[in-house]
């Protein structure tokens, strides 16, 4: 071979090497339509993550997928055919992370979801050996809630929540553990996350006068509900989930939703927390790093479930690559493997120890009761 080939492989060989060593993310979130204000927080931190983690440049493929589970159907199938990702995160709600796991499997493709759903990641059978998630489970927040109902005396409750996964899911958990805490659900409708109404479902729940309204809806939307419980004079304690906790929401329910109580991770009350709670360093210190790129307080449970991907991926990642390259097949599954041994991993939100059946890892650690005081987060007492 001559000198000037040898010195064009070699020039061809160096230019292959960063595209080998790259480690490639796609990220589909729910950055516009009804979940917009998830999505826009995390699309916010996916701009400001590392690009390096373990001496590997990460290049992280983020895709807006309008809060439809088709378009995060499309958004994940052109990560694993077109882009080659070695990893999948999103997305933003329950019914677009259950639509993409399909496609995770089939390519057998880590994804890493940041809706709440236990549907996501349980039972861990044979698609969902591929698939796992930030947030805490609707179980840990129905638990959380179902005990503050119990512990304030209230013994009937009407459920109203969004007609698919996400809200099926929460008033499931919540049914299994109402009878326990001996609290009858009296009444339980249904709306549609772009719904403008919801006159006829709060009638009936006004009409049983129940203790207590439970809303299992997220963002926005959920104030809906709300806004039509206090028209018709409702007076008795609302109820909501830890999907709607961004500064939107509490701009949308205004006065509405004063005194209202719900689930939270630690992390929406992070500067309340006992110096002793490990969770506080860590949630201070992404705050910190959210501060200085974006307005100071703008970062909430949606941005740093979003984080938290980072944080997971900065263990696992070291370990994969003791066994294989980004860019294989191999990587993908060691990567998996070692997503599934994090152990005693401090996140924003709770203390991470994966298993073969637990594909989420948190303990009741990762929640806290909240309540709705001026227009912000108080820890409840």
């Amino acid at each position: 071979m001559t000198a000037k080939k040898l010195l064009l492989a070699a020039a061809f060989g160096l230019a292959a090497l960063p595209a080998l060593a790259q480690i490639k993310v796609g990220v589909s979130i729910s950055s516009t339509g009804p979940a917009a204000s998830l999505g826009i927080p995390e699309r916010n931190v996916f701009a400001i993550m590392p690009r390096e983690i373990a001496g590997k440049k990460v290049d992280y493929i983020v895709l807006d997928d309008a809060s439809d589970p088709v378009a995060a159907v499309k958004n994940t199938r052109k990560f694993v055919s077109e882009d080659k990702v070695d990893v999948i995160l999103g997305s933003s709600i329950t019914p677009n992370s259950l639509a993409m796991i399909d496609v995770a499997a089939e390519s057998e493709t880590p994804m890493i979801a940041i809706a709440s759903s236990l549907r996501i990641v349980d039972p861990v059978d044979a698609k969902r050996f591929w698939v796992f998630k930030t947030p805490q489970n609707d179980a840990h927040m129905m638990t959380a809630m179902s005990e503050h109902m119990a512990n304030n005396n209230i013994k009937t409750v009407g459920l109203i929540g969004f007609n698919d996964a996400y809200g099926e899911g929460v008033i499931s958990e919540f049914g299994k553990l109402a009878p326990v805490r001996k609290i009858t659900v009296v009444a339980s409708e249904r709306y549609a996350r772009t719904d403008t109404s919801v006159t006829g479902q709060v009638l009936k729940l006004v009409a049983a006068n129940p203790d207590a309204i439970m809303i299992a809806a997220s963002g926005t939307p959920a104030a809906l509900p709300a806004k039509a419980l206090k028209e018709r004079g409702y007076k008795g304690k609302i109820y909501f989930t830890d999907g709607v906790i961004n500064d939107d929401f509490l701009r949308v329910g205004g006065k509405d939703i004063e005194g209202a109580f719900l689930p939270a991770g630690p992390f929406v009350v992070a500067r309340q927390l006992p110096d002793s709670n490990p969770i506080k360093k860590v949630s201070l210190d992404f705050i910190k790093l959210h501060d200085s790129k974006y307005p100071p307080g703008t970062a909430n449970s949606f941005s740093a479930h979003a984080w938290n991907t980072y944080l997971m991926l900065q263990r696992a990642v070291p370990e994969a690559l003791k066994k294989a390259q980004p860019g294989t097949k191999e990587f993908r599954r060691a990567l998996r493997d070692s997503l599934e041994g994090i152990k005693e991993l401090v996140t924003t939100h709770g203390v991470m120890n994966m298993s073969k059946t637990d594909h989420m890892g948190f303990d009741q650690r990762a929640r806290v009761m909240v309540v709705i005081q001026n227009g912000t987060w108080k820890l409840a007492q």
